[in-house]
């Protein structure tokens, strides 16, 4: 259960290279595109890596993720944010409670991200955004086998109950903007 869940050195993450390779800044410009967000959550939050770019233009941040030593560092990078320990797939929040539901390089660690998808449509008002990784094999990130074919993301968009999706493929990553 969970093999496909980041393991290691959790330092690497924030490396100035990785941070470059993900394009942290063009990522939050995408996700704040055309709409009125003031509060976001970022699900699979890691080190903070997006929310503390989302913090730096500020809006207040939430995160949740299921590795304690992860929310350490995202606490000590956003220290006005709100970080709890728990599973995007059952999010400790009510209906509505966030702008923006943002999940970067996260949804492929999921076992269920069917399920996930569908609490993060149940707890965003204006729109939700992900990053992925593309389905190829690249010198850095998962290996193939962890990544997710876009037709299956499709697929799950479709039964999750979203009707419209854009997706703007980055220098190393895929960028997708739903909608209910």
């Amino acid at each position: 259960m969970h093999e496909k869940r980041f393991e290691g050195d959790i330092n690497r993450l924030r490396l100035p290279e990785r941070v470059q390779r993900l394009e942290v800044e063009r990522v939050v410009d995408l996700c704040l595109e055309d709409s009125e967000i003031v509060t976001v959550l970022d699900g699979g939050t890691g080190t903070g890596l997006f929310a503390e770019e989302f913090s730096e233009r500020g809006l207040t941040v939430s995160g949740v993720d299921a590795n304690a030593e992860m929310l350490v560092a995202a606490r000590q990078s956003v220290p006005k944010g709100d970080f709890r320990e728990g599973v995007v797939e059952a999010l400790p929040y009510p209906d509505s409670s966030f702008d923006l539901v943002f999940l970067g390089l996260f949804l492929h660690e999921l076992d269920e991200p069917l399920k996930a998808l569908k609490e993060a449509r149940r707890i965003a008002r204006v729109s939700i955004c992900i990053l992925e990784w593309p389905y190829r094999k690249q010198p850095f990130g998962p290996p193939l086998a962890h990544r997710i074919k876009p037709e299956f993301l499709y697929k799950l968009f479709r039964k999750a109950g979203f009707r419209k999706w854009e997706m703007i493929e980055l220098s190393n990553t895929v960028f997708y903007r739903l909608e209910g």
